[in-house]
């Protein structure tokens, strides 16, 4: 069953500072503590003037899901995402496609028929596959975890 999640797509700089918190703490408590990498989560990425932060909210206001959107030259020379969780509250409730859909449209929508480079766990290859997504790197290790670098062509512009 997937849960009922609005998306709100927020530049930094229209972020309020008790979401730019919450957005800061899940992403500390889902990377730095569940999965155990000890770095810097908040990056001058976070800050960037076309840095798009997508966020899921539950019914009830929590924030359930989110992920980062960056402009092309800023991760990769293409236009990105990353930061990608689900609250483990929200876990299991079917959010990740809702999710990747969302950042879709965002991304087509700022940046249209852009090519899309991740960096994803390696395991989840195949998710991100049916997307359209192919790999694009060797396997290499961040942070103690499997990682590969998908690609996504974007479609060609008319002219």
């Amino acid at each position: 069953m997937t849960a009922s999640v609005t998306w709100q797509a927020k530049r930094y700089a229209d972020l309020s500072l008790d979401e730019l918190y919450e957005l800061l703490r899940l992403r500390s408590q889902v990377f730095v503590i569940e999965q155990n990498c000890v770095y810097l989560d908040p990056d001058d990425k976070d800050r960037h003037p076309e840095a798009v932060h997508l966020l899921g909210r539950a019914e009830d206001g929590r924030l359930a899901a989110y992920l980062r959107i960056l402009p092309a030259g800023l991760s990769y020379p293409e236009v990105s995402f990353g930061r990608v969780l689900t609250a483990a509250s929200h876990r299991g409730q079917g959010l990740g496609g809702p999710m990747l859909e969302a950042a879709l449209i965002e991304i087509e929508r700022r940046w249209p028929g852009a090519d899309i480079r991740i960096g994803a766990q390696a395991h989840l290859q195949g998710y991100y596959g049916r997307y359209g997504f192919a790999p694009a790197s060797e396997v290499y290790d961040e942070d103690g975890i499997p990682h590969v670098d998908l690609l996504r062509p974007g479609r060609a512009q008319a002219h």
